[in-house]
């Protein structure tokens, strides 16, 4: 199978590219860059576009597995790809909705939308070795078999270790330790949701950071503009280049949102954080349930945190000024930090990468080179995949064109599973999955393993 994408300006950061030239793709992998046209099976005309290797989304949060037909349920995966999305990283935060390596096992059988990689998570493997008490430390005999948990996952292909060190208080710095250890025989990353944020965000980013270098493994700072979005971006910026400078090789991700979205049960709302965010209720905001829509009150409040817990929240507290100085650091790649219940939640699951491209590069904060390394190569980098996020010959074939004239994000918070405009086409593995934003193949994401 030949295609041929013509009439664009590729891009591709991870050779210096920015060029008008045609992509040639053959059998699932990049053929190379040429100027001459040449017969194929499919021509795709990119005239006006900007033709670049798939985004890769380092940070979301995978969908559920329906135990009762044995399949995974596609919804934030389906997200992904209309907004030009090729590889997403699941196991986030510390949380897996699955066994890892049972859901990349289930990807390689059914596909899916986007090609799926996954962290392995420490809090769903705490909770599998029997501890479920995150306010507690775990035990001995718990840890050792956390230990042969976390091995099994990376030698079944997992990328990393993730942890959601704010959702567990009962973590220590010997577990994570413990748990972080198998990644640094392939040099695979630790990725974490840090215990605090705000003003202690410095010392929650500096536990992270020490783990990584006692270890010297690479360390990946999640979602950096809602930990370290009320005051503190430049000191913590600056902090997070001092430890690069001393050769911890340490990046972070960030969404182009003001707000961070979590469920209203979770440690992030204990005691304390309307103090800590300087705010009241009403900056929470109900994302589904009878309360859909309406922000929260101390009644409501109390309401769902007792009886429904598992209901997702918006919280709009972050400064955009801290936001926008993370999305422009050069460290700082992009992600989505996608999490949806049936459609519902926050909108950078649907409009993370358009979003980003239509206010940074449209705006001449960043030229598109710039931005296209932050959502393919640097990404691709980080992870160790030397077949992602390059069109160089014999990578593999995951492309997305997009107009740049046309490039709008339309999620909102009223409708989050709203599509974007000016995705023009999106190839996995060669192969078509969406042409003018409409979804065309839903089967051709595969599992994305490291070994």
């Amino acid at each position: 199978m030949r295609t041929l994408i013509q009439n664009g300006t590729v891009v591709d950061p991870s050779q210096d590219i920015h060029a008008r030239l045609n992509l040639l793709l053959e059998d699932g992998k990049v053929a190379g860059l040429i100027s001459r046209p040449v017969e194929a099976d499919c021509v795709i005309d990119a005239s006006g576009g900007i033709v670049c290797p798939g985004f890769i989304d380092i940070h979301m949060h995978e969908d559920p597995w329906d135990p009762q037909a044995d399949r995974l349920t596609p919804d934030i995966m389906t997200a992904m790809l209309r907004m030009g999305v090729t590889t997403a990283i699941g196991g986030n935060c510390g949380i897996n909705t699955t066994l890892p390596s049972r859901y990349l096992d289930l990807m390689d059988r059914d596909g899916g939308p986007v090609n799926m990689g996954l962290l392995a998570g420490h809090t769903f493997l705490r909770e599998l070795a029997g501890h479920r008490d995150k306010y507690t430390p775990v035990t001995e005999g718990e840890l050792k078999e956390i230990q042969r948990l976390v091995r099994q996952e990376l030698e079944a292909g997992c990328l990393g270790v993730s942890f959601g060190i704010r959702y567990v208080p009962g973590l220590t710095r010997r577990e994570m330790l413990a748990a972080a250890g198998g990644c640094r025989e392939k040099q695979k990353l630790i990725a974490a949701h840090v215990r605090n944020d705000a003003e202690h965000i410095f010392d929650a980013v500096r536990e992270l950071a020490d783990v990584g270098r006692a270890l010297e493994i690479p360390v990946q700072n999640s979602h950096v503009g809602s930990m370290g979005g009320f005051g503190q971006m430049e000191r913590l910026l600056a902090m997070l280049d001092e430890y690069r400078s001393g050769g911890l090789n340490l990046t972070s991700d960030c969404y182009p949102y003001y707000a961070f979205s979590t469920r209203i049960g979770e440690t992030t709302y204990d005691e304390g954080f309307l103090e800590r965010y300087r705010c009241d209720y009403q900056v929470i905001e109900i994302c589904e349930g009878p309360y859909k829509g309406r922000r929260c009150t101390p009644d409501i409040f109390r309401e769902l945190r007792e009886t429904a817990p598992r209901t997702l929240t918006v919280c709009h507290v972050m400064r955009p000024e801290d936001v926008d100085a993370a999305m422009l650091h050069p460290a700082v790649m992009v992600a989505s930090d996608g999490l949806m219940d049936h459609g519902q939640g926050h909108p950078r699951a649907a409009g993370t990468f358009p979003r980003f491209l239509h206010r940074y590069v449209l705006s001449g904060r960043l030229t598109v080179d710039e931005a296209v390394r932050k959502i393919t190569w640097m990404p691709a980098q980080k992870l160790g995949l030397d077949k992602k996020g390059t069109l160089r010959p014999g990578a593999d074939a995951d492309v997305t064109v997009f107009d740049p004239a046309d490039l709008r994000d339309a999620a909102t918070f009223d409708t989050p599973a709203a599509p974007p405009s000016g995705i023009t086409a999106v190839l996995i593995g060669g192969e078509v999955a969406v042409t003018d934003g409409a979804v065309i193949r839903s089967d051709l994401g595969r599992s994305v393993r490291r070994f």
